[in-house]
């Protein structure tokens, strides 16, 4: 299995090959008109047959998996939520800092500092609870996007799911070190961490996130003509709401607490 996972990821940062070209970005304006250029599927019939595998592979494997995980007492999922999303500070930080959100990267930095101690790791979000929130997820390609760099085609990946080369570039950087949970896992800066943990991580958030979308994904798919454009549609509005720090909502995109979803 470890294996199979180093080489999708080998083949998700090898792809950064067929990436768009650099556009200047001269402010906001100019940000969103490029973000309002369609993003052209250069690969349809690849991205399709990709698409109509993942999609079979969740039916039987991750959709199970999630289905399971609901039926977890909510402290436990609520721990491992507020866990991930701690950890993803290490990527946000950063990318924080690129953009020149300050601001931000300040927040998310104590908010990483109290809940990694605190919080036992982050499972206690310690943080919010003395009222420090913290800004919006970020990641590399987010950041190259605020840069200016154009989305360029869009990918299907297999397992990981839909993407573009500019976020697949973006990605490529979480291996190359722009990313320290990988750093102290795979290349085992520290002796306290293991490679495994490292996907573990991964594997737990794509449950996490399957499992608070069960309910929007099967009403997309059961109303959907075109399931394949309709997912496609709501990523790319997904990552153009991320990069211009929209207010807009994806719906089905949506990081909810725990806490709000078992009170619905």
């Amino acid at each position: 299995m470890k294996k199979i996972l180093k080489i999708l990821i080998l083949i998700f940062s090898f792809q950064f090959a067929i990436i768009g070209c650099f556009a200047s970005s001269d402010g906001n304006n100019s940000l969103s008109n490029k973000e309002n250029i369609e993003t052209k599927d250069c690969f349809e019939t690849l991205n399709r047959g990709i698409f109509a595998f993942n999609n079979g592979l969740d039916k039987i494997v991750f959709k199970p998996l999630a289905t399971g995980y609901r039926k977890l007492p909510s402290p436990i999922r609520t721990g491992t939520s507020n866990a991930l999303n701690n950890l993803s500070n290490l990527v946000t930080v950063p990318n924080n800092i690129l953009q020149g959100d300050f601001v931000n990267a300040g927040a998310n930095s104590v908010r990483f500092i109290l809940n990694t101690t605190l919080g036992i790791l982050g499972i206690f979000d310690v943080a919010s609870f003395v009222g420090i929130e913290g800004g919006e997820k970020e990641d590399y390609g987010q950041t190259l996007g605020s840069w200016g760099m154009g989305p360029g085609c869009y990918i299907v990946l297999p397992v990981l799911g839909p993407s573009t080369t500019r976020d697949m570039v973006g990605s490529a950087f979480n291996f190359l070190g722009g990313d320290p949970w990988h750093n102290i896992t795979i290349k085992r800066d520290t002796q306290y961490f293991n490679e495994s943990d490292y996907y573990y991580s991964k594997v737990t958030s794509g449950v996490d996130f399957r499992a608070k979308n069960l309910e929007s994904f099967d009403s997309l798919e059961q109303n959907s003509i075109d399931f394949y454009a309709s997912i496609k549609s709501l990523y790319l509005q997904d990552r153009k709401n991320k990069i211009l720090n929209s207010d807009g909502v994806t719906d089905t995109m949506d990081d909810s607490d725990w806490e709000e979803i078992d009170s619905n």
